[in-house]
């Protein structure tokens, strides 16, 4: 026997949430072999097997949290014939087993008669009760399991069936109760680890940080001139699409250059400023937003910051990211216009005090050289932490995004 535990899951996470098994109990595992997966804070990760067996025994099941090293199954190294048969129960004993009759290959349940739809058509089902309300019915003497309710009842509104059995146990109404109102097109769904770690995340950035926002618009003329001239050698040449994210990172680097708080964050009483460019792409997968980071950005060139991009938001779609994938990003950059955005107020991606949000490009009118002329123009929006950026720094650094977007030619000069 040996002891499938919790293994390291990464800088500052002691716990995770067990998000599913990949093996049931009695079935045989190969060394190397994942046996179920964990939700933490950031990323899934899987339990690995450390040796050949059978799982004989699951101690933790889905949706519990568990600590790192905790023993959440036992594995078999043995795997014996006779512990196998042993976990596995006859269903001719078990005495709880509806009657069940075969109808080609489809498996038929017959319900008990004290469940079946009456002769109004109105289904009766069994009292599903929650611990207070079985607590509550052993005090008061009522057999829970003579109780049925209809398909209008929820938890919330099955308190006046059990009174109402106590008062009177025999009246037929008691399977019938009428309850105004009630609805049942509502759906309750338990928040993933990783939804409720986004929404506390989320709030102590605005708790914590004097959180402000200025907004600029820039002229994509140019940008959009270079990449439809460029995609199709760019995309023959590197195997990369040509997007506007490498041209929006290079901007944003150049402008971190020229104005470094931005690129800082506090510790205590102290601002520690970064002179490395890591930033951090806001990437929509299918458990919540994610933020992987491109690391050296300023060493790239726009061939290796769209092959990266394309290398991290692949891993968000099949996640797959690691922690390493997300830790340690300097600035983040997020594009809500891939959705359709036009405007919005990015929050911070904490302890980064500062964070760039793109929008959709739309052409409107615009007045050049005293000439109304339509242009396709992007809504750009920085939000900052106040406590160390100044509103005039942030409004230069958001025109020098500006600036050098709409001269992509200048962002050859930034290297």
């Amino acid at each position: 026997m040996s002891d499938i535990r919790v293994p390291e899951l990464g800088e500052s996470i002691v716990d995770a949430t067990i998000l599913n098994w990949l093996k049931k109990a009695g079935d045989t595992v190969a060394a190397g072999e994942a046996v179920a997966e964990l939700e933490t804070d950031k990323v899934n990760l899987e339990v690995i097997a450390e040796e050949s067996g059978m799982l004989s025994s699951v101690k933790k099941g889905v949706g519990e949290t568990v600590r790192v090293g905790e023993v959440i199954g036992i594995l078999d190294s043995s795997s014996s014939k006779e512990l196998r048969q042993s976990l596995e129960v006859p269903v001719a004993n078990r005495e709880d087993v509806a009657s069940v009759k075969k109808e080609g290959s489809v498996t038929s349940v017959t319900p008990p008669p004290s469940v079946r739809p009456n002769a109004s058509g109105q289904g009766l089902f069994p009292l599903r009760s929650t611990p207070s309300i079985r607590k509550e019915a052993r005090e008061r003497g009522i057999d829970l399991s003579q109780v049925v309710i209809t398909p209008r009842h929820t938890t919330d509104n099955v308190a006046p069936v059990v009174e109402q059995s106590v008062a009177h146990p025999a009246r037929e109404s008691v399977s019938h109760p009428v309850i105004p109102d009630q609805r049942n097109d509502e759906e309750r769904q338990k928040m993933t680890r990783r939804r409720l770690t986004i929404a506390k995340r989320l709030v102590e950035a605005q708790h914590t940080a004097a959180h402000l926002t200025t907004y600029n618009e820039v002229d994509m003329t140019s940008v959009l001139e270079v990449r439809n001239r460029r995609k199709a050698k760019f995309k023959e040449i590197y195997g990369a699409s040509l997007g506007f994210m490498s041209f929006f990172t290079k901007a944003t680097v150049g402008a971190l250059k020229a104005y470094p708080l931005l690129n800082a964050e506090i510790q205590e009483d102290e601002m520690v400023i970064k002179r490395h460019y890591d930033i951090g792409v806001a990437v929509a997968a299918e458990g919540g937003l994610v933020v992987p980071v491109i690391r050296n950005a300023d060493r790239l060139s726009f061939a290796e910051i769209e092959k990266e991009l394309a290398r991290l938001a692949k891993k968000a779609r099949e996640n797959t990211l690691g922690l390493s994938d997300l830790q340690g990003g300097t600035f983040t950059i997020t594009n809500g216009g891939v959705f359709g955005s036009l405007f919005s107020t990015p929050i911070l991606n904490a302890p980064q005090v500062g964070i760039l949000g793109m929008h959709g490009i739309q052409e409107r009118p615009v007045a050049r050289d005293g000439q109304v002329v339509i242009r396709p123009m992007m809504y750009i929006a920085l939000s900052y932490d106040h406590r160390i950026v100044d509103g005039a720094e942030a409004v230069q650094f958001l025109v020098k995004v500006k600036q050098l977007i709409e001269d992509p030619e200048a962002l050859l000069l930034e290297g």
